[in-house]
Parts: structure tokens; sequence; C-alpha cells
């Protein structure tokens, strides 16, 4: 009997040629849709509506068995709650991350087990080796790793990356050469369950705003802000200070919670925006950890898009200190800060403080 893989199938090209690899390698093959997300946009649409008939066109035209299941409720209890969380406090969290661990890598790999497979695929542009490593994409420009590295090394065992090796380009030419519907399908982007809504507008449904003062570091009111949950460190745009200062723009340098104040201060490189220390919390590893208590020198992402940046990385019990070769401008709690050696990723934690 060959060997069953099921595929998660987004509605996307990615995903769409992860089957078709995995079924030219002779494997039986069952695509799966998973619907995270049940509510519609502004406009009474939803896209995985749009998407689940796109998966519905690819499997047909692999000839493979498809299914859709519903994981709302394991997203709304694992991701979302955790998601505004994190908001109310202040902070800014990376809902891929969780999404990877509690959905995609928990909850599907769950059910690829009921179905009695022997691995689980997916779309993601990352590589493995076979003792579990988590590695970089070969694309550069396409990596997923940083959205990975709370997956472990047990999993990722269990799991098949058919793209990861390629770049997007070339995974485009493969599905428009085999008649792939979604060939040219336009590449989703931001987060999943806010659609084409404003980003504000959305969270104003969840979470009640609490207008405030903006301050100066030194502590002169220059403004209002309208919840300090809409703002993140290093933003410039949409503040609305007009009439003060010398004439600089504008940026977000801090919260103050307790007072819900939000801090401004003018000027891109002002000092408030740079840290040469951060402190993350949630700390897990792909494989090993880190020996606990010496310095290790790695490089790291504080951000998807950001390339690595050389750090000294110390285990301290359940947190993780990291320390810049260079100081780094707007390092945000809530966000994830990723480690690297070479090609390798590490593990990671979520930013507590800075300093």
């Amino acid at each position: 009997m060959k060997n069953r893989v099921v595929v998660g199938l987004s509605g996307g090209v990615d995903s769409a040629v992860a089957a078709l690899l995995i079924k030219r390698q002779g494997y039986d093959v069952i695509g799966v849709f998973m619907n995270n997300w049940e509510e519609t946009d502004e406009n009474g649409s939803c896209t995985a509506v749009d998407d689940w008939a796109d998966v519905r066109d690819v499997c047909n035209r692999l000839d493979i068995p498809y299914y859709s299941v519903n994981f709302s409720k394991e997203y709304m209890e694992n991701v979302f709650e955790l998601f505004l969380r994190e908001y109310r406090a202040g902070r800014t969290p990376n809902p891929d991350v969780l999404c990877n661990r509690e959905i995609k890598f928990k909850a599907f790999l769950d059910l690829a087990k009921e179905l009695e497979a022997d691995h689980m695929a997916t779309g993601h542009f990352v590589r493995t080796d076979s003792a579990g490593h988590l590695l970089r994409g070969a694309d550069p420009l396409k990596d997923q790793s940083y959205f990975l590295y709370m997956v472990h090394d047990t999993q990722l065992r269990q799991a098949i990356f058919p793209v990861g090796g390629m770049t997007k380009k070339e995974v485009r030419a493969i599905a428009a050469e085999n008649g792939l519907s979604v060939s040219a399908k336009k590449d989703s982007t931001g987060i999943c369950f806010i659609g084409e809504r404003k980003f504000k507008q959305f969270l104003q449904t969840y979470l009640p705003a609490q207008p405030g003062d903006m301050v100066t570091p030194e502590g002169m009111r220059v403004g209002r802000h309208d919840g300090l949950m809409y703002y993140t460190l290093g933003q410039r745009r949409g503040l609305g200070i007009g009439g003060c200062g010398d004439g600089r723009s504008w940026f977000v340098v801090g919260k103050d919670l307790g007072q819900n104040r939000l801090i401004v201060a003018q000027g891109e490189d002002h000092p408030l925006l740079y840290t040469s220390e951060a402190v993350c919390t949630d700390v897990t590893w792909v494989a090993e950890a880190l020996p606990e208590g010496v310095p290790v020198r790695c490089t790291c992402k504080y951000r998807y898009r950001q390339p690595d940046q050389e750090v000294e990385a110390l285990l301290n019990g359940d947190r993780l200190i990291l320390r810049a070769a260079v100081p780094q401008r707007a390092v945000t709690p809530g966000q994830s800060a990723v480690l690297y050696r070479g090609e390798t990723c590490l593990g990671g934690g979520i930013v507590a403080e800075t300093r």
C-alpha cells in the first residue's frame, strides 16, 4: 500500500503545487481545506467560500479526494483569544505564529493521524533535514521559517514541505504548466481573519477604545490618541499631531499603560526608538535548547522581513535575553524574536520588554 499524505490546501498556488508534487512522488494523497474563521468581512463576503471553490477545482484536476474541516472553535480559543488579550495589554502579537503551532501542526496533524496518514504536507516555504531541524526556504523572499519557530522537531519529522526548495516563480510555472486554476492567484497578505477591513475598524469590533493623551517623554501633552491598542512602536502615520515641535515627524516611542498615555517623540532616529537588549518569554525551541547561562552568538529576526541581526543570546531559566551587536529600531513587545544559526532556525520567544 502506498504511503498516505494529507495535504493542507488553502486555495492558493503554493499548497496546490505541494499536492501536485506529492502525488507525482507516488503517495496516496488526500486534500484538506481548513476553515478557521467563519465571519464575513464588511461587504458580507467570506474569502473562505472562494478559497474552498479553488480547492475543489485543484483536487478535481489532480484527481484526489478532498474534505473541508472546521477548526474555527480551536482557532477562536487558542489563537484569536490570545490575540485580543495581547492587544488589551498594549502589545502587538503575531497570530500567524500561533496558528501554525495550534492549528496547522496540532489540530491538522491530529486529523492526519485520524485519517491514518503517514505524513502531512503544506505549501510553506521551508525545508527540513532528516533530524527534523527547521531550515530556511530556498527562496529568501518567501522563506517562512520565522512563522514556524514554535513547531517542534517531533512534529516537523511528520511533515513534508514540497515547495520549500523552490522559488515562487518556479511554483507558479509548475502550476501553469499543469493547468491549475490558481497559477496566477494573488498571494494572501495580512492577518487572515481581518480580510478587507481596516485593522483599526476590525479591532474596534472586539475591544472597547479608551482614548487618552499623547505626551512627549518629558510629559508635555501634544495630542490625543484613540486607544493604545491601535498604535505600535515606531509608528509615524496617523498620529495627527500638528503645530507642535520643530517640524520633524513624530513617532510612537512608548506606551504608559498605567496612565493610558501614548509617548511620542520627534525624529526617526530618536534614542527611545532603539534598544540593545530584549527580554523574551514563552521561549520555544525547534530541537535542542540553548545551554542555560552560556552566551551564544547567533542571528535574530525581530520582524519577518528584517535581515538577520547579530545577537548574543543568553537563556536564563524561562527567559531569553538577546543583546544586539547593533542597536535595534522599534523592537516591539508581543512580537516574535526568532534565532538562526546559518540556515537552521533554532527557536525563539515573544518579546516581553526592551532595555
